[in-house]
Formats: C-alpha cells, structure tokens, sequence
C-alpha cells in the first residue's frame, strides 16, 4: 500500500465523524431502498419500484463521494450501515423512507455548518450538492406516501 499524503485542509476529529454517520446513513438508504426496489410488486409497486431503484443508486454514489472525501481528510471510511429498517407494508416503508431522508437532511445541514466553520470549503460544497438531492429524496417519498 502507498503511503498517504497529509491533505491540504485540516479539518476536526467532529467533522471526520459527522462524514462517517453521512457515509453510514447512505449505505443504510441504500441497501434499504433497493430491497423496497426488490420487494414491492403489484400496482402500488409497480408504480415505485423504479423510483426506490433510482434513488437507492444516488445514495450509494453519495456514499461514494463521501468516503473519498473522508479518505482524502485522512479518515477511514466506515463499511457499517446504520439499521437498515424492512418494513410490512409498503406504506410502512415509505414512511420510514420519509423520516430517513428527513434525518439525513439535518445530518447534513450540520456538516455544511461544520465545514464552513472550520473553513473546508469542498466538503461544504459537496454536502450543498448531497442535501439538494436529499431534499428532492425527501419530496419524493413525502409525494408517494400521500398516494399510498
């Protein structure tokens, strides 16, 4: 293995783990919205399936970009989801999909504060970019549920 260079930007101990609970919460989304993908047939899911499949794909490419964020910060990225939740129904589950990306909103807007705090303005950009999607993930769960 080739050793690392020190990056340019030295960022806290807070931020490197505020990335890892973001990278934590993508692979949980992730995995959780793709089994939903997998899961659901019939009418009802029919009409998500490749929503739950699309949006599954995003998140593992904002786990992506995340980690090698946290890689270049010097961290070391987490393999380990958060609680993946599989749920009954699938009103259950786009419901919990709901408070998931709701959670993951907040996360986020407390990394951008962090980061521009401690002045890392490309992780700031990149969670500016995350949290627009995660806030589209958001709007599209909250549209189906009331559909559901």
């Amino acid at each position: 293995m080739v050793a690392k260079k020190a990056p340019v930007v030295k960022v806290s101990k807070k931020l490197l783990d505020n990335l890892n609970e973001a990278i934590s919460r993508e692979l949980q989304v992730s995995i959780q919205y793709i089994w939903q993908h997998v899961q659901w047939g019939g009418v009802k899911g029919f009409a998500v399936q490749n929503e739950l499949k699309s949006i599954a794909i995003a998140e593992m490419k904002h786990a992506e970009a995340i980690a090698e964020r946290l890689y270049y910060l010097g961290g070391t990225p987490t393999t380990k989801p958060t609680p993946i939740f599989v749920g009954e129904t699938l009103k259950e589950m786009i419901t919990q999909d709901v408070k998931d990306e709701a959670s993951g909103i907040k996360l986020y807007q407390q990394i951008i504060e962090t980061a521009r705090k401690e002045g890392d303005e490309t992780t700031n950009r990149l969670f500016r970019q995350i949290l627009q999607e995660e806030e589209s993930h958001h709007d599209t769960f909250t549209t189906l549920l009331e559909a559901i």
